[in-house]
């Protein structure tokens, strides 16, 4: 039996929705600075050596240069010297505008002088959302709390009210405790202790790292029914990576679908094939291929594949996780679109896909997956 030939593939990608992004910075950079951006690492590159030797690096190289009137591949120095010469705002707006995105949803919960989602949407020319990040939001009421019930009462009410006005939520318990969390909602009595005990002893400025507390958090967040997006896998040192594997979440997962919330398992690898897998047998968990694509560079199209393996085509979202660069919102959008069309190509070559159905997953993970999850086309701001 022959299988008969499919027919070429033509593909186009609409308007990208990066779903998981933060600010970029607003000043210059020298090299040092702009070389801690391209790692995960909380210290410099080992003496003698740079980020920009890795597969992050060298995509940077390899997509940003011609946008700013160099050639591909031009050395790192020459690089940073033309950035300095056009300056920040005209980098910024040169960068964004040929990334193909036409929504950001930004984690605003990052401090530092960052551009606001306002600003990425005057440089990018894209409509932008806000996602609340939940422990800095805990963080910044614990400052000005006058003791425990005030406390629990604001967050309480912060928490109603971003569910108002933000597309969604975001936990990074996996950096604070890991995601071995027991799975159950904490009792009012177990929450209140909690609170009181970490307001007591907590500085200024402190840092959330209770697991009652951030269980509190997760549920408080869940029961909003806004979709509520989870950092798993790698990241920078404060982390430990064994602890923050996806598959650990699922006990969680089988408590909170009664909320009616859906979750969203930010970044993953390299327990991305988990992430695929707990997407594919709960109804309400999604998969995001972001972060990895960038981080992997000239081996996205594996990683990619890995994730495409096991997860339903309409339960994966694309995002890039740039934060402080706008070269990475250029790489991200670039590696993710080259990768996936050409898996598709492939794929639609060897006549195991059809180029209608490749066609139609390309728009869903690029796009119509995230407008479906987060609700888009209304509420969103623009500059």
């Amino acid at each position: 039996m022959t299988t008969p030939p499919s027919a070429p593939l033509s593909l186009s990608f609409p308007p990208l929705v990066d779903h998981h992004c933060h600010g970029v910075v607003r000043h210059a950079l020298d090299a040092a600075s702009f070389d801690s951006y391209l790692t995960e690492s909380d210290t410099p590159a080992a003496p003698g050596t740079t980020f920009f030797d890795s597969q992050l690096g060298f995509a940077v190289r390899r997509w940003c240069p011609p946008l700013l009137g160099l050639e591909a591949h031009c050395p790192a120095d020459r690089y940073l010297a033309r950035r300095r010469e056009l300056g920040s705002e005209e980098v910024l707006r040169r960068l964004l505008t040929a990334t193909g995105i036409g929504d950001y949803l930004v984690d605003t919960g990052i401090p530092g002088d960052l551009t606001t989602p306002r600003e990425l949407a005057a440089a990018g020319g894209g409509a932008v959302h806000e996602i609340v990040r939940l422990e800095s939001l805990a963080e910044r009421l614990a400052d000005a709390a006058a003791g425990t019930d005030s406390f629990l009462t604001a967050l309480a009410d912060a928490v109603a009210d971003a569910a108002d006005t933000a597309v969604g939520f975001k936990s990074v318990a996996a950096y604070r405790h890991g995601l071995d969390l027991a799975p159950e909602r904490p009792d009012p009595g177990a929450v209140r202790a909690a609170a009181g005990r970490w307001l007591a002893g907590r500085a200024p400025g402190g840092r959330l790292t209770d697991p009652v507390l951030l269980r509190h958090l997760l549920w408080s967040a869940a029961e909003t029914g806004r979709p509520l997006q989870l950092h798993t896998g790698f990241g920078d040192p404060d982390l430990r990576l064994h602890r923050c594997d996806p598959l650990l979440l699922t006990d969680f997962v089988r408590a909170v679908r009664p909320t009616g919330c859906t979750l969203v398992l930010l970044h993953c690898y390299p327990y991305h094939r988990g992430a695929a897998y707990l997407a594919n047998v709960f109804p309400h968990v999604y998969a995001d291929v972001g972060l990895a694509l960038a981080h992997t560079g000239a081996r996205a199209r594996s990683v990619l594949a890995e994730v495409l393996e096991l997860a339903p085509f309409g339960k994966v979202l694309f995002s890039t996780d740039a934060y402080g660069l706008p070269e990475l919102y250029v790489v991200g959008a670039e590696l993710f679109r080259r990768a996936l069309a050409r898996l598709l190509t492939e794929w639609v070559a060897e006549g195991a896909w059809s180029a209608g159905d490749a066609r139609r997953v390309a728009a869903l993970v690029a796009a119509d997956n995230s407008r479906r999850v987060y609700g888009l086309d209304a509420g969103s701001l623009r500059p």
